[in-house]
């Protein structure tokens, strides 16, 4: 579950998470890479430059999002050369990303900053926190007052993935969902056969598992299927047009492709005779739903919206 998840992530911020068209990205690597968008001087004579483009880092990807930066913190800036110094800038910034991503209504009190680290600035962390490195400013300064949970290498990296697949996905949520506008407007083309059907509320404390946007879409999925199953499936010949349904989730919903191909074609109507009239409208059969998911995935490639859905 949690690697169909990571995938999904990694695919939507690659095409959609910069302003500048596609950045392939990989969790946790990339992303602890990325936060150091700098130039590292390591002497005068001799110095590191990581050349990164400047519009692919990943606060560059948080000022696209959101539409500014976090405070404090710039898309491109220095580090300091001294490992300890260097560990202590990082370890700041990723308290700063949490609190502000918390402040904006993300659930991250799980996550440590010290997740987010590379392991080797973790290895740093650990050896500053338990006294076995000296010699920085800072070095006798405990990081915080929380108990010290130390990590072998290999549970660290376990732990840091998820770390941040958890702070893309509240990223995702405080920043990209509600976009979805909450001015549900009735029509009343669809909304006089949804009379019999009970209605999903987009208040706030009306559900545990979903936020008010995802409420919103699974009303606007009821009222486009309601409207256009009519219309797609008029003159099918592999069940007819399918019954009604309630539509409350994501998932068992969604399995058969019908509500997805209502979506799309009402939209893009001229995919309806050369594709969606084709699916089973009643499929009984994992041949049936696989012939319906090879339907809705060749139509959502026939107008290059490639978005890698697998069937």
């Amino acid at each position: 579950f949690f690697q169909k998840t990571l995938t999904a992530v990694k695919s939507w911020f690659t095409l959609f998470g910069w302003s500048k068209g596609q950045n392939p990205i990989s969790v946790p690597h990339s992303l602890r890479c990325d936060v150091c968008i700098v130039q590292l001087t390591v002497t005068p004579e001799k110095s590191f430059k990581r050349k990164v483009d400047k519009d692919k880092g990943f606060y560059e990807m948080l000022v696209h999002l959101n539409g500014q930066a976090i405070p404090g913190i710039a898309a491109s800036q220095s580090l300091p050369s001294d490992p300890v110094e260097r560990m202590f800038q990082l370890h700041w910034q990723h308290s700063e990303l949490i609190s502000f991503l918390r402040s904006q209504g993300a659930h991250l009190s799980h996550v440590m900053p010290e997740f987010l680290l590379a392991p080797e600035d973790y290895k740093i962390w650990t050896e500053v926190n338990t006294g076995l490195r000296v010699g920085s400013m800072r070095s006798s300064v405990r990081l915080s007052g929380r108990p010290l949970f130390i990590l072998e290498h290999r549970a660290f990296e376990t732990v840091s993935k998820r770390a941040w697949t958890d702070v893309l996905l509240q990223i995702y949520k405080v920043f990209v969902l509600p976009r979805v506008s909450c001015r549900a407007v009735p029509d009343p083309s669809s909304l006089e056969s949804l009379h019999n059907m009970p209605g999903i509320k987009s208040e706030p404390l009306c559900s545990n598992v979903y936020s008010r946007y995802e409420r919103t879409v699974l009303i606007w999925l009821n009222k486009q299927y309601e409207k256009y199953r009519k219309i797609v499936w008029k003159d099918s010949q592999r069940g007819g047009i399918p019954p009604m349904r309630w539509i409350v989730n994501f998932d068992q919903d969604l399995l058969d492709g019908l509500v997805l191909a209502a979506q799309v074609a009402a939209y893009c109507p001229y995919l309806i005779p050369t594709h969606f009239i084709k699916m089973y409208t009643n499929p009984r059969t994992q041949e049936q739903l696989l012939h319906n998911s090879l339907i809705l995935v060749k139509a959502l490639h026939s107008i290059n919206l490639d978005i890698d859905v697998k069937v």
